[in-house]
């Protein structure tokens, strides 16, 4: 489940890339704008920062800003920031991986090859979704028609994995 400081973090980040040639943005004002507690946004906004997602500058004309350009920041890349990773089980995680404590041999438990799915497709998606791409999508109304930053649809789902009956596979 997306956690609300990961949706609030992406809000003010799609808010960010929609201003991004305005420079810095004041938290207040992006917390009034999406409806963001701002005493949470600004906890937010320094992991962020501390991450290079956004810098900040103080003073006169301070604010927040992206710190890179919006097409190269993704979902991904700012859930597992805010969040951690995005495996379900420790022992498929990319970024954090931990063998299970009660799996004897991993390469043969299904629950496993069936989590290293879900995270592969999940990562695919949530990489392909650039904060400039949403943005376009929300714009043009596309809703469910995100694009990826190469500029192609997300491949379709596969069918499920059916096993045989045992009739068929004596065929």
């Amino acid at each position: 489940m997306l956690t609300r400081k990961s949706k609030y973090g992406l809000k003010a980040l799609l808010f960010l890339a929609r201003e991004h040639q305005r420079g810095p943005i004041l938290a207040s004002e992006v917390a009034a704008s999406e409806g963001i507690p701002e005493k949470f946004l600004q906890g937010i906004l320094l992991d962020l920062r501390r991450r290079g997602i956004v810098r900040s500058r103080r003073g006169q004309g301070g604010g927040y800003q992206l710190a890179r350009d919006p097409a190269g920041i993704n979902f991904g890349e700012v859930l597992r920031v805010l969040d951690g990773p995005l495996a379900l089980t420790p022992c498929v995680s990319e970024t954090a991986y931990h063998r299970c404590d009660e799996c004897a041999d991993e390469h043969l438990c299904g629950i496993r090859l069936v989590m290293k799915d879900v995270r592969d497709e999940t990562a695919r998606i949530l990489e392909g979704a650039s904060l400039a791409g949403v943005n376009r999508a929300v714009e043009a109304g596309a809703g469910r028609a995100l694009r990826s930053p190469g500029g192609s649809r997300p491949a379709k789902r596969r069918p499920p994995v059916r096993a045989a009956s045992p009739q068929r596979r004596n065929r």
